[in-house]
């Protein structure tokens, strides 16, 4: 007899993973439960769609007018990928862990969160714009996620694998955590295993930069040679000094290092991007003044 389709789970086509998966809400009569999708569907991810991943380098690669929304359910998908996998050495190197689906939705939630602050021209608004204020797009994206999705994230109850323990719920806060990629001096409030997390986010080899090196490698027709992630992944475990990769692990990661400096080297820093940037600038600074004089937090 064939296995009925589950309903708590839908699937999203894409170029790069092929399908996605994200929950939903069970189809039972009165259901009001809050998943995936609402977060998905929330006008603080839907924004991301018009927001280009790459600000000026679609100038040069006619291809490349993929989004952060794009890539942030990439990330997701990969950060879903890495808690399946990392959660047995996380369980045995800690004494108290929560349960793989909660570990799972809280990785996916935040890798799919992890952009949410982006502001156009995405990392020259950074620098050009936030800076003065001491701010980054992950200053703004935890703003986001404690003031305006928090209430969502707390009542999302089921990751893909399964769901969580009566007893969880899933805190914005930690979630804030794992996307600020600058060391903070607050570390130490926050439990062993979330601190051990952190670097399949803001590390050297994430969630979220194989997905960006695949998916503008892809968009942008630019050939970077074999990018292993299923090895990567495979060879990654956590252990009492951290995220470890295992020495059979390092090819792949040699691999991975090279394609994302090719990258760097021949899109994000190409001559006319380059140049593209520096005449927006002649303008950026006086237009921001006009139209929005303000820090974004306040």
């Amino acid at each position: 007899m064939t296995e009925p389709i589950p309903h708590d789970v839908s699937l999203i086509a894409d170029p790069i993973h092929h399908y996605i998966q994200f929950t939903v809400p069970r189809s039972s009569p009165g259901s009001n439960e809050i998943t995936e999708k609402d977060l998905i569907d929330s006008p603080w991810l839907q924004r991301l769609r018009y927001i280009y991943q790459l600000q000026s380098a679609r100038w040069v690669y006619p291809s490349a007018e993929h989004s952060r929304f794009q890539h942030s359910l990439g990330a997701m998908h990969l950060a879903g990928q890495y808690a399946k996998h990392v959660y047995p050495s996380l369980a045995q190197t800690v004494r108290y862990v929560p349960s793989l689906p909660y570990v799972e939705a809280l990785l996916r939630i935040t890798a799919l969160l992890h952009d949410v602050g982006h502001g156009p021209f995405c990392h020259f608004f950074d620098h050009h714009f936030l800076h003065q204020y001491g701010l980054s797009h992950e200053h703004v994206s935890q703003a986001i996620i404690r003031h305006e999705v928090g209430h969502l994230i707390k009542q999302v109850r089921r990751s893909p694998s399964g769901t969580l323990a009566d007893h969880e719920i899933l805190d914005p806060e930690y979630v804030a955590f794992l996307i600020l990629k600058e060391p903070d001096k607050q570390n130490r409030r926050y439990p062993r295993w979330l601190q051990l997390l952190r670097p399949l986010i803001g590390g050297l080899f994430t969630a979220d930069n194989f997905d960006y090196v695949l998916r503008d490698s892809y968009m942008c027709g630019v050939a970077i040679g074999p990018v292993d992630i299923p090895r990567l992944i495979h060879y990654t475990l956590i252990t009492p000094k951290g995220l470890t990769i295992h020495k059979n692990g390092l090819p792949a990661l040699q691999m991975f290092l090279n394609a994302r400096l090719y990258l760097y080297a021949n899109v994000y820093y190409h001559r006319t991007s380059r140049a593209i940037d520096l005449h927006l600038l002649e303008i950026f600074h006086e237009t921001m003044e006009c139209i929005f004089p303000y820090n974004p937090l306040h």
